[in-house]
């Protein structure tokens, strides 16, 4: 089985995503092909500038590294998000701050200066924007989505305490068997005050280090960045 996972390195429920595909890659073999999608581009406010305007863009900059490091190889860019997701998610650093991001591609023993050349790239800029407008087609809207081999699109699962080894598999075989009912459109827990409390303690580290975010009921809406 073949998954595409389309996410934003600046998503916390995403990240929590990746590491339970994670777990269900390393029981089950199935191969995660790792795709783009930006939250900047999808909540931005008319008259604000496209990320791909401005000189660095949270998110999309960061995007645009993983994508030269999965022209390299896809496994390159698996290392690079898991890193990436750790120092925001758990940490609470700040990867999209460019000497952080220098500072992670040495922590996997890549030349730092493959930040500048990913930006001095343009066709970088042609990889994410096609990666996102294949969600936006597809009626997405947010990450994590994942497409099936016969190009079904799920959103999900959203995730704060992803679970690992035979109960990764489970929810796989939920996720999967979902779409096996293509009328299936939506299936959503609602959020009661205790899950509320619950999802803004995983998001503390992530709120520590970002920058400019609103929240609103458990679900993160990137603003960009700030210029």
């Amino acid at each position: 089985m073949n998954v595409d996972f389309h996410f934003d390195p600046m998503c916390p429920f995403a990240y929590q995503t990746s590491r339970w595909i994670r777990h269900v890659r390393a029981e089950l073999g199935v191969t995660v092909h790792w795709r783009f999608f930006s939250l900047e581009e999808v909540n931005r406010f008319e008259g604000k500038k496209h990320p791909w305007e401005r000189a660095w863009s949270y998110g999309w900059s960061l995007m645009r590294i993983g994508a030269l490091l999965r022209r390299r190889d896809m496994a390159l860019l698996d290392s690079w998000y898991a890193t990436v997701g750790r120092e925001l998610h758990e940490r609470g650093g700040k990867p999209h701050d460019p000497e952080v991001a220098r500072r992670l591609l040495a922590e996997l023993g890549l030349a730092p200066e493959l930040l500048d050349e990913a930006l001095a790239d343009d066709t970088t800029h042609d990889e994410v924007r096609a990666d996102h407008q294949r969600v936006v087609d597809a009626g997405g809207f947010g990450v994590p989505t994942l497409f099936f081999p016969d190009g079904q699109c799920l959103f999900g699962p959203v995730l704060v305490d992803p679970p690992a080894g035979r109960d990764a598999v489970r929810l796989w075989h939920v996720v999967a068997g979902m779409a096996e009912f293509p009328h299936v459109y939506e299936l959503q827990r609602p959020k009661a005050p205790a899950d509320q409390a619950l999802i803004a303690e995983r998001l503390r580290p992530y709120l520590r280090g970002r920058d400019w975010v609103s929240v609103d009921r458990g679900q993160v809406i990137d603003l960009g960045s700030p210029s």
